[in-house]
């Protein structure tokens, strides 16, 4: 081969291969480039995964009961530090303590991960130092409040759901995490803070509950004291506007806490003489019974298939409507025989025992209903008065829900709205009829009847001074293991108020109260204790202008009336003095007795616009009127007990309407 030819291989040669080479690097550049860039960014960062807070959790006030907070966890390589000094004066300004510091600027050691979390801002001049490796982590803090912790439930550090709505609503709350690229040196180490998020996280939504925060409080506290004051073991109270089904507040206290969940939703019972009241309401329906309907209730005895049902009010008869008021367990047995089987089993399922309400909570008990084939020849008095069955809390209450309404059993809600970060509504509770349980005028006539049971029945200790209640007591025998115990019962009472046009149903329940088990004796003064604190509190949700409509007309003092035989010689009142109550007896000239009564006889120094009022001197009164004359002067009013009388601020003082005046029982 002649030189020019070796030449021409040869350029040629390098030809090809330089349009290979350019060929090839096309390739890997345009065509591969995307996958090389990735490899490169793998191995000069690394991906810092950054945790989504969860949503908050809120009152329907919009008062925060679970919320995320934003902290830092620290990780330092000693070996990368290049000012020890500097970091140990930073470690000890964020508090961390001593020996740590030491820990951290060890050379000794390649990794040291410091304890506990930081604040942003305590430890901001410590971001981006070399050798510091901060981790962004998310807390959770809750309310401290058992009975919210129960509702509310909890959620790991990392984020994960554990119970209650944390774990119903988990996929609502907890958001989508983002990533952020880390830069590495050549041996693959962390150089500093996370940069810029290549996958922007997202916030978990915010959920509102229909609770109160204010109204859970006043229930919470009283169910501690009934708690502490009876010897219970627990107790459970559920606060239910009855037009929407909306839970207000739901508080539960066990003495020994094996559970955490909120019992009033996974602890069945058996409700005893509370169930009468639908019995009734299905006779009436029927048109089996009316309610001034008389029946012999047999002295207070009566055996049916075996069993002997006695009555703690004895007599020899009753109406429909007594048979309530004074909770004849003979009486509803002896009525409940006009229903068949199927007709009781029906009217049982249709106020929502047996099956789940369905309410927004990871657990929730169905309690027991057995259907009539599995009935005993004595099962259905047993159920007329509340036994063999179990219903939770909140399903009784629901169906009483119903004698508020006009008759229909609504789905109780938990959850009022969920709401995107931005404050977007995505959901909002609507009120959802499951259906209806008894006719509007059935309804009003079984409220009557339960109106009759606190103004003169088992239920007197739940009355209020100036307004009308409705309600109904029960007591049951508890069971261990499948057999009941001696001494062991379930007190409770559920009421409806106001008596006319009700805005709240609530149910109070306490177990083995060592003093005293009878309903009407142990619950009900926890429910007026409630009450009281409710009309009292302005941040409950009671619609006060309707309340105002369902105010009773003062009525005269008991206290102030006179002996018989007495004349009322004098009576003097001023709206705008200080009430000063005085009752006295003088013998006239004619030998007559006279009894004096006279009110307002002092007025004040300062004053009384139409906004303020002085505090009235009530001392005299007895309990119920007292509490009447200080509504009647504008002010609410709170019942304490304590180790004498007394009332808080003193009369005489001047005030604005609305305030709270406390007046102390002794014990």
């Amino acid at each position: 081969m002649t030189r020019p030819d070796r030449l021409r291989l040869i350029g040629g040669s390098l030809a090809l291969f330089t349009v290979a080479l350019i060929g090839r690097a096309a390739y890997v550049q345009l065509w591969q480039g995307r996958t090389w860039t990735a490899r490169a960014v793998r191995q000069q960062y690394a991906d810092a995964e950054l945790p989504a807070p969860r949503g908050r959790i809120l009152d329907a006030t919009g008062f925060v009961l679970a919320e995320s907070r934003e902290l830092v966890r620290l990780r330092i390589a000693p070996r990368e530090v290049v000012d020890r000094a500097t970091l140990r004066r930073a470690l000890l300004n964020a508090k961390v303590d001593a020996s740590w510091v030491t820990r951290a600027t060890d050379t000794a050691r390649a990794w040291v991960e410091l304890p506990g979390t930081f604040l942003p801002g305590d430890i901001a001049s410590l971001i981006g130092t070399a050798g510091v490796h901060p981790r962004p982590v998310a807390e959770r803090v809750y309310l401290p409040s058992e009975g919210v912790r129960r509702i509310v439930g909890r959620a790991t550090p990392d984020g994960g759901a554990v119970d209650g709505i944390e774990l119903a609503l988990d996929s609502v709350l907890r958001g989508a995490r983002g990533t952020a690229a880390v830069p590495r040196d050549g041996k693959g180490h962390r150089l500093a803070a996370a940069g810029d998020a290549d996958r922007a996280r997202r916030a978990g939504r915010t959920v509102v509950l229909t609770i109160n925060h204010a109204l859970q409080d006043i229930a919470e506290r009283a169910l501690a004291d009934a708690v502490r004051r009876l010897g219970a073991t627990g107790g459970d109270i559920v606060v239910l506007d009855p037009n929407s089904g909306e839970v207000l507040a739901m508080a539960s206290r066990r003495q020994e806490i094996t559970s955490t969940a909120a019992t009033a939703l996974t602890e069945p019972y058996e409700p005893g003489s509370t169930l009468k009241p639908f019995v009734a309401a299905r006779l009436l329906a029927l048109h089996r019974a009316h309610a001034d309907e008389v029946i012999s209730t047999a002295g207070g005895k009566y055996t049916v298939q075996g069993r002997t049902i006695n009555d703690v009010h004895r007599s020899e008869r009753l109406s429909l409507r007594d048979v309530i008021k004074w909770s004849s367990n003979v009486g509803i047995a002896r009525f409940a025989e006009r229903l068949s089987n199927a007709e009781e089993y029906e009217l049982l399922r249709d106020a929502g025992f047996g099956t789940p309400t369905g309410i927004a909570y990871p657990i929730e008990s169905s309690g027991r209903l057995y259907s009539p084939h599995l009935w005993s020849k004595q099962s259905p008095a047993s159920l007329a008065i509340g036994y063999e069955l179990m219903v939770t809390p909140l399903q009784l209450a629901t169906a009483y829900a119903a004698f508020a309404n006009g008759g229909e059993l609504l789905a109780p809600a938990l959850v009022k709205e969920i709401r995107d970060p931005d404050g977007t509504v995505r959901f909002r509770h609507q009120r959802r009829v499951v259906r209806r349980m008894m006719p509007t005028q059935v309804a009003s006539q079984v409220r009557g009847m339960l109106m009759d049971v606190v103004e003169g029945g088992t239920g007197t200790a739940g009355e209020l001074a100036r307004y009308d209640v409705a309600g109904k007591s029960g007591s049951a025998r508890r069971t261990t293991n499948g057999k009941y115990v001696a001494g062991a019962y379930t007190s409770s009472f559920v009421g409806l108020f106001p008596a006319d046009a009700p805005q709240f149903v609530i149910l109070v329940k306490l177990d083995n109260s060592q003093d005293g088990f009878f309903g009407g004796k142990v619950a009900a003064p926890v429910f007026r204790t409630v009450l009281e604190g409710a009309i009292a509190s302005r941040g409950t949700s009671l619609d006060l202008d309707k309340l105002r409509q369902s105010a009773r007309e003062p009525a005269p003092s008991a206290s102030a009336a006179p002996p018989a035989g007495a004349q009322v010689v004098a009576r003097a009142a001023a709206p705008e003095s200080l009430a000063v109550a005085t009752r006295a007896a003088a013998v006239t000239d004619s030998g007559a007795v006279a009894y004096v009564v006279t009110l307002g006889t002092l007025r004040p120094a300062i004053p009384v616009g139409p906004a303020t009022r002085v505090v009235p001197d009530v001392h005299a009164l007895e309990l119920r009127d007292a509490v009447r004359a200080l509504h009647d002067a504008g002010f609410h009013v709170q019942i304490d007990s304590g180790p004498a009388a007394a009332m808080s601020p003193a009369a005489g003082t001047l005030l604005r309407t609305g305030t709270l005046i406390h007046l102390v029982r002794p014990r």
